[in-house]
């Protein structure tokens, strides 16, 4: 069994507490794993797997939004759980991806039944503003934030409890069903490349199939050789900027040609 460290958890609840109202409320920002599991990373000791779950959960998320009442799988719930397995329980980080999802499918359920219990508090929010008393429509949110806030840290406590002790158990799991283990990795390390592609299908515009195509070359031509490789992506996105650049300047001057905007030179 490991070892339950007061101080991480205690942390661990009180950044939860917050993520879980930033998804509706506050900056809407700082819950996206590219964020959150970098500070939750920190908070476990390892912000290197915080660095990496975070950058590759982000693009498994990237394309889910929710509409209407349809919520994707949560993106709080799946990045915690995802570090507590990968940093306590020691699973490799494409396990952990994996294994997470089936708790952000839950964090849906979880965030559409606090929104049915509290949807009665509408009636009460309703009144208050008829009545202009702007502190009784306060009172609706923070309930409704405060419940929402509470019952993702009372998840994130036994993800963390649970993950911790569990330990063991998993490693010993991981040496006597390889097959099951290696299963698991391998969807999870297809997961970002199905996010990216749902993000691709609805942004994606017939003109730019050939950047995209042309941005795979390079990604491949500067990670193999040995000057560029470990800055191959920076090099890519600053070539991506400098012809994005060049495209807008292009397109301003054949609008201002036309007689369209100006760009206030």
């Amino acid at each position: 069994m490991g070892d339950i460290n007061i101080v991480e958890l205690v942390l661990l609840a009180i950044v939860t507490f917050i993520f879980a109202i930033d998804q509706f409320s506050l900056t809407e920002l700082i819950y996206r794993p590219m964020i959150a599991c970098p500070i939750i990373g920190l908070i476990l000791g390892d912000p290197t797997t915080g660095l990496a779950i975070g950058g590759t959960y982000e693009l498994m998320m990237v394309g889910n939004m929710p509409i209407g009442g349809a919520q994707p799988p949560n993106a709080v719930l799946g990045g915690i759980v995802a570090m507590v397995f990968a940093v306590k329980a020691n699973m490799d980080i494409n396990t952990a991806l994996g294994a997470c999802m089936i708790f952000a499918t839950f964090g849906q359920y979880v965030v559409t039944l606090v929104f049915t219990a509290t949807s009665a508090l509408m009636a009460k929010a309703d009144k208050a503003a008829e009545e202009a008393n702007p502190k009784g429509i306060t009172a609706c949110l923070n309930i409704h934030m405060g419940g929402l806030g509470a019952l993702f840290t009372i998840i994130a406590i036994v993800a963390y409890v649970g993950g911790t002790a569990a330990a063991g158990p998993l490693n010993d799991f991981k040496e006597n069903a390889t097959w099951f283990m290696a299963g698991l990795g391998a969807a999870g390390a297809m997961m970002r490349f199905v996010g990216f592609s749902i993000l691709m299908k609805i942004m994606m515009a017939a003109d730019m199939w050939g950047w995209l195509l042309a941005g795979f070359a390079m990604a491949l031509l500067f990670g193999n050789v040995a000057a560029t490789a470990s800055a191959a992506l920076i090099l890519v996105a600053f070539i991506g900027i400098a012809i994005a650049l060049l495209d807008f300047r292009i397109n301003s001057l054949a609008k201002n040609a036309e007689g369209g905007m100006s760009d206030g030179i």
